[in-house]
Parts: structure tokens; C-alpha cells; sequence
């Protein structure tokens, strides 16, 4: 045994880490800080021929303005399912359609709203840290497994010293990722 199995658990983690922050970037592109973003749209489903599909891959999504979104389907036939699909996942928009496409007004958001967004958003956060913290304790445990096949004790311990250093500037990162989406979300 080496170090570069210290080096690999290392890596392995590291890369655990950073889906764990690019998948918390994602989930924060939904939630609408007062303006059109049509990210809000891509976890909501919509009936399409018995198949359950996200709205982006059934309309093209445009803003013409900071206040308004057009849905347009490729089908028109999907008109009413998309307006549907957005009451039924209650996000704050009513849908209006007039034949060719869904229009989609964003109302300013209430002070309720916007403290209940950034509940949700340090809900986000929260998760990302814990899947941090686990991908820090899978790689110290996979160490630790390897000091008793014969792995130095020293090593091990370095590699712990590294992993902690990670883990810190990872919630160090998600922290401020939060931080401006709570602005984003707090400002009016």
C-alpha cells in the first residue's frame, strides 16, 4: 500500500463534494427571486401522451421581459396540459393562454413568500453540507480500512488533516452561494 491510495479516496471525495455544490446550483435556479426564470419550470411535469415530461422538453421557454414568460409547445394540443401542470405544482403563477401559447405573468413576491424561499434555499444548503460531510466520512472510512490492510498510520492521518480541509472549504463555498441567493431573494 501507497499513498496514492491515499491520493484516490482523496480525489474520489473531492468529486462527491462537487456534485454535491453543482447539484445545490441547480436546485437554486428555481427558485424565482421576483423576475422571469424559466428554470422554474424544469422540475414541473406535464402529461405528455401518458408520459410524464418536463416542460422544457415539450415548449420553448423565452422572456420577452423581466416580468413575463411564453410557453409555447411544440403540440398545441399541450396548451391545456401546461396550464394545467403549473396550478397543479402551485408555484406562485397563474397561466393564461390564447391559442398559440402560455403566458406566464410573474407577480412581485409577497414578504411571506420571500421568507419562505429562503427557508427553502437554506433547506438546500443544508442538504448539500450533509452529502459534503458524507462524502469526508466515506473517505475517512475507506483510510481507515486501508491503515489495517497495511496502509501507514501517518498516511491515514494526512489524508484525514486533507479531507477535513475540503469539507471546510466546501461549506465555505455552499455558504456563500446561499448567502447571495438569499439577497437575490430578500431583495425587492
Amino acid at each position: 500500500m501507497d499513498i496514492s491510495k491515499q491520493k484516490e479516496v482523496i480525489t474520489s471525495a473531492k468529486e462527491k463534494m462537487e456534485k454535491a455544490l453543482l447539484h445545490l446550483e441547480e436546485e437554486l435556479k428555481s427558485y424565482r427571486a421576483g423576475k422571469a426564470n424559466p428554470a422554474v419550470f424544469n422540475s414541473i411535469m406535464v402529461d405528455y401522451y401518458g408520459n410524464p415530461t418536463p416542460i422544457p422538453q415539450i415548449a420553448s421557454i423565452t422572456t420577452p421581459d423581466a416580468k413575463t414568460m411564453l410557453i409555447q409547445p411544440w403540440d398545441k394540443k399541450m396548451i391545456a396540459a401546461i396550464e394545467k401542470a403549473i396550478m397543479v405544482a402551485n408555484i406562485g403563477f397563474t397561466p393564461s393562454n390564447n391559442g398559440e401559447h402560455v403566458r406566464i405573468n410573474v407577480p412581485p413576491l409577497t414578504e411571506d413568500r420571500r421568507k419562505d424561499l429562503v427557508k427553502r434555499v437554506k433547506a438546500e444548503g443544508e442538504h448539500a453540507k450533509i452529502s459534503v460531510r458524507n462524502a469526508r466520512r466515506d473517505g475517512v472510512d475507506i483510510l481507515k480500512k486501508y491503515q489495517k490492510d497495511g496502509l501507514p498510520e501517518d498516511v491515514v492521518k494526512d489524508g484525514e488533516a486533507v479531507l477535513q480541509k475540503e469539507t471546510d472549504s466546501y461549506n465555505k463555498k455552499i455558504e456563500e452561494i446561499l448567502a447571495l441567493k438569499e439577497r437575490e431573494i430578500l431583495t425587492v
